[in-house]
Parts: structure tokens; C-alpha cells; sequence
């Protein structure tokens, strides 16, 4: 179908199945994430939830044999572009859409994929990511999280830490240590876990933000059939490497928290401020601090549509979605701190009516986007995977 045809097929649909309260920004109390126990903030999510899982669009990029749309990288762009002009809402949040299941059609067998896709596209089970550990931050491939074959069961003991959603996910995709005297990386395999195995044991982690995004998972003897273990045993940094490409790519394009949509950057400016006796910003400053931020904006923009028309054309730079990682990340802090900037003490409030909801939740948005420096990656960490693997620098150590 040529490009033009689908996105005004695209838009005919959108226009008439998305509902027009699905068609403003959610808060995080508006979101609607996969589970066992889906649940909807109202009858219009659920209704533009069922019409986007009907037409496969809740994963646009799963094959349709799996249920999900079937449509190409530019297709799905198409869809996305389409959607954010309207302001349509995401139907579906889940670590198993923006990581798993990509995972599994890359490394999965047809077995796993037939299984898991099918329920991903759903929502009907939620996903959480078992990477960090206590001591295996930054050096994931320190982890020690053991699993040892026992017939055709593997019997998994550790812990993981920093698990977004831990307490709440059905499932878990971790990575596991199967060869204790193999180098770091050739001794770690990818499971699929059950969190409701016995032995399996969370606990929340408070956050600066106030919530308990994040957990502490705890696996004492539990027991995992081996036909969960994805590609080969003690190949998962394969795996591992692979997903890491699809988290990055989705923190790149993560919207970190949300704002009232009447909250702009501009128009808080301007009531914040005011404007001089020559109907500018009074603070010049703070205008050039604005213009510099909407210029990295729109260059974030323009590059990641260069990202998206090298995949159109089978010749993509795998440098940038490293570089965009760190840039998105790092643009979306700026924006918040700027937003307090704005503010002044205004942004400081915590709790209590001498606030409006925008000034009490910039400041948990501010708080809460620092975790995107750190998840996928820190930005320091991704400095470095840069100047190795994107700009090919010379590497500090003894000559």
C-alpha cells in the first residue's frame, strides 16, 4: 500500500474509533498497563484499548499471525505520527511490548513466541525486567544470580534490584548466571520466569519521587522449566545485547511524567514571568535558555526521523539509537529543571491547597525523570558505550 493511501487510511480509522476523552495527554493515574488484573480508568479506555488490541495496534510491529498489526517500521512511524496528531492516549504500557516481545521474534522460538506474543498484544500479562543486581549495576555482566539444570528444570537462586514494576508484573524476563567458570559474558543465560512461582519474594524500593516504582526481587530455589530459557543456554548476553537496542529506542521516544497539556514551558513563562516593556520575555535568560531547549527538541526530532528513513532503507546507522538514548534522556531533564526554573519556590510545593496540581506535580515529574538517566543504561555509562562503539575514540588505560 503506498504511503499515502495507508496514512489516510490511518487517519479515517483513528478519527473514528479513538475516543475524544483518549485524545489528551494521561497522567500516570490514566495509563493503562498489561496485567492479569487489566484494569481501566474508564469506559472510554477500555473501549479505545479493545479497538486498538482488536486491530492489532496495540504491538503495530508484531506480526499479524500473533495478532498484532503486522505493519513495517515506517508503517508503525505512519501510525505513530498519525496518533500524536491527534493526541491520541497509548492504549497499552508494558515492558513486554517495548522489550520482550521484539526479544522473542529476534531469539525466541516459535513455541515461546506463539505462547507469550499472543497474550503480550492482549495485555493480558505484565512484564518486568530482571537485570541489576545488588553488586551488578553498570557491570550488568558481574551478576550473580545462579541457575543451575536440575532434569528439566532449572532451580534459580539471587536477587535483582531496581526492577521497574517489580512488585506488580505476572512475569519476569532475567538474566541468569548457567556457567560460574566461563568469562563473564559467555556464562549467562535469558529466562522467562513466572513471578508467582514459589520462592519468588518482592519488595518495594521507595523513590525520591514519593512512589515505589522500582523493587528488590529475591529467588530462593525457584523452579523454572527449562523450555522457559530463550535462545541458548549461556548465549543470553546475545539476547541481552539485542533487547538493550529496543529499551534504548524506547527511552528515547518516553514520554517520563506528564504534565496537564494547558502546561507548557511557554505558556507557564509567560504567566510565571511576564514580559518586558517590549513585550519579550522579561527574563533573558530564561528566553535564551527556552530557544536553546526547542532547538535540541527539534533536533532530537529531525534525528530520529533519520533513524526511522535509514531503516526504511535497509541502511541504518546502528551509532545513532545509542547517541539518541543518551540525548533524548538528558533533554527531557533539561526541560523539567527548566520548568522549575520557571516556577521558583511555586515548583517546590509537595502537598497542600496554596498549590495548583501543575505546580505540586512538576516537581514529582522533575524527580521522577531522573531515573531516566539511569534505566537502560546511565548516561555516564552510555557516554562511554558512545565514544567506543559510536565515535571509535581512543580508550583511556595503560600504554
Amino acid at each position: 500500500m503506498e504511503q499515502t493511501e495507508f496514512r489516510q487510511e490511518v487517519r479515517e480509522w483513528l478519527e473514528a474509533n479513538c475516543p475524544p476523552s483518549q485524545r489528551q495527554p494521561a497522567d500516570r493515574t490514566e495509563q493503562v498497563w498489561s496485567g492479569r488484573d487489566l484494569r481501566f480508568p474508564s469506559d472510554d479506555a477500555r473501549l479505545w484499548f479493545e479497538r486498538m488490541r482488536d486491530k492489532g495496534w496495540t504491538t503495530p510491529e508484531i506480526p499479524t499471525a500473533y495478532g498484532g498489526g503486522g505493519l513495517n517500521p515506517h508503517e508503525a512511524q505512519i501510525l505513530s505520527k498519525e496518533m500524536k496528531r491527534i493526541g491520541a492516549r497509548t492504549p497499552l504500557y508494558d515492558h513486554g511490548i517495548w522489550m520482550l516481545a521484539p526479544a522473542l521474534l529476534e531469539f525466541g522460538n516459535e513455541a515461546q513466541r506463539e505462547r507469550f506474543l499472543p497474550e503480550i498484544v492482549r495485555g493480558e500479562v505484565s512484564w518486568c525486567q530482571g537485570y541489576s543486581e545488588p553488586g551488578a549495576g553498570s557491570d550488568l555482566a558481574g551478576l550473580q544470580t545462579r541457575a543451575v539444570r536440575d532434569g528439566d528444570e532449572y532451580v534459580v537462586d539471587g536477587a535483582k534490584i531496581w526492577t521497574s514494576a517489580g512488585c506488580e508484573s505476572d512475569w519476569m524476563f532475567c538474566l541468569v548466571r548457567t556457567d560460574p567458570e566461563a568469562p563473564k559474558r559467555e556464562g549467562i543465560s535469558f529466562l522467562l520466569i513466572d513471578m508467582s512461582t514459589p520462592g519468588v519474594s518482592r519488595a518495594p524500593i521507595r523513590m525520591i519521587s514519593g512512589e515505589s516504582e522500582f523493587a528488590q526481587i529475591t529467588f530462593e530455589s525457584v523452579r523454572v522449566p527449562v523450555e522457559n530459557l530463550v535462545h541458548e543456554e549461556n548465549r543470553g548476553w546475545e539476547v541481552a545485547k539485542g533487547l538493550l537496542r529496543h529499551e534504548r529506542k524506547f527511552m528515547s521516544e518516553f514520554e517520563g511524567g506528564a504534565l496537564d497539556p494547558s502546561f507548557t514551558l511557554r505558556e507557564a513563562a509567560l504567566d510565571y514571568i511576564g514580559l518586558d516593556a517590549e513585550g519579550r520575555l522579561a527574563d533573558a535568560t530564561l528566553r535564551e535558555n527556552l530557544v536553546d531547549l526547542e532547538m535540541e527538541r527539534r533536533a532530537v526530532k529531525l534525528t530520529t526521523q533519520r533513524v526511522y528513513a535509514q531503516y526504511r532503507g535497509s541502511a541504518p546507522d546502528h551509532r545513532l539509537p545509542l547517541i539518541m538514548k543518551y540525548v533524548s534522556t538528558e533533554t527531557k531533564k533539561r526541560e523539567d529543571e527548566l520548568a522549575t526554573d520557571i516556577l521558583g519556590y511555586r515548583g517546590l510545593g509537595w502537598e497542600g491547597d496554596s498549590f495548583t496540581k501543575d505546580e505540586l506535580n512538576s516537581l514529582r515529574v522533575l524527580l521522577f525523570d531522573k531515573a531516566l538517566s539511569i534505566a537502560g543504561g546511565t548516561s555516564e555509562v552510555q557516554l562511554n558505550i558512545i565514544s567506543r562503539n559510536a565515535l571509535q575514540l581512543p580508550q583511556g588505560g595503560a600504554r
